[in-house]
């Protein structure tokens, strides 16, 4: 039995739809049972688990032999890091006793360590607190997801800009959360033994220009790029419902994906790419 954390969100449901499609066991946890539907549709078990339950989220992972791990994104007007450092160690402490065969996480680029800087710290705490554990566990590290540009889609339509915090030439490594999770998909059925981190991105690299031209030829009128400056970071976050520890934290994240490209020797390659994706995006959003 496969067991899925964070199966609602875009790349679980992506994992446990390819599973599913190859006629594997899999068991879906969600604090929300309602949004897996879809999946309990295709076959897949539902178990309906906080993960800060840690008896039940303990019960029902030692019913499976390989596990999926994508610590859940805290809300942003709380102090996200805290909060997701307190998920995740909820999740590693209902490991105890659970003999996996294997562990796949959700990870990024650029995961490090060091606190005050988003998921990139957090991220990096997971990967090695997984990997102190017993189970062979293989790291999955994340391009920027292009759903990351789902929200810009109004005002692109609607006034023609794109809001971005990167400058509009910066290229940056993009995947589609749907080639994640068939990438995942692989893992999770690959050897139980430890390898990676295994580092994952789109058929190639864009910049928010690339993003601009993709929403402009899919919604047939000009998109511009509307750059925030690093000095109005903090406060174009707060202004989005962030607390100030969260603002603080996504500015230094921010900066560090500006400042500290990151250049794997061999990723991964999806097949997805942005144009394709901002195409179907918009194609749905007007169905």
């Amino acid at each position: 039995m496969h067991i899925i954390l964070g199966a609602t969100g875009h790349v679980g449901s992506s994992l446990a739809q390819a599973l599913l499609a190859r006629n594997e066991p899999v068991t879906v946890v969600t604090r929300d049972a309602s949004k897996a539907e879809p999946l309990k549709t295709k076959g897949a078990h539902v178990a309906q688990v906080d993960v800060f339950d840690t008896p039940a989220l303990h019960r029902v992972i030692a019913r499976g032999h390989r596990l999926f791990v994508l610590n859940p994104p805290a809300p942003p007007s709380t102090d996200t890091v805290a909060e997701e450092r307190r998920s995740l160690y909820a999740i590693v402490d209902a490991l105890e006793g659970c003999k996996l065969e294997k562990i796949v996480c959700e990870s990024a680029y650029g995961a490090q360590p060091g606190n005050g800087i988003g998921d990139l710290g957090v991220l990096y705490d997971m990967e090695q607190a997984l990997q102190a554990g017993k189970a062979p566990v293989s790291p999955l590290r994340a391009a920027y997801y292009m759903s990351n540009w789902d929200a810009s889609l109004d005002t692109a339509r609607n006034e023609g800009k794109l809001h971005s915090m990167y400058p509009p030439d910066f290229t940056l490594p993009m995947v589609a959360p749907h080639d994640l999770g068939e990438f995942a998909a692989r893992l999770m059925l690959g050897a139980a033994e430890a390898s990676g981190p295994h580092y994952v991105e789109g058929p190639e690299r864009y910049s928010p220009a690339d993003v601009a031209r993709a929403f402009a030829d899919a919604l047939g009128r000009p998109v511009e790029v509307a750059v925030t400056p690093p000095e109005q970071w903090e406060q174009a976050y707060r202004s989005l419902g962030f607390s100030e520890a969260a603002a603080r934290s996504y500015a230094a994240m921010t900066r560090i994906t500006l400042d500290n490209k990151e250049e794997p020797e061999k990723p991964e390659r999806g097949a997805t790419s942005l144009r394709d994706y901002i195409t179907a995006l918009v194609k749905k959003s007007a169905g």
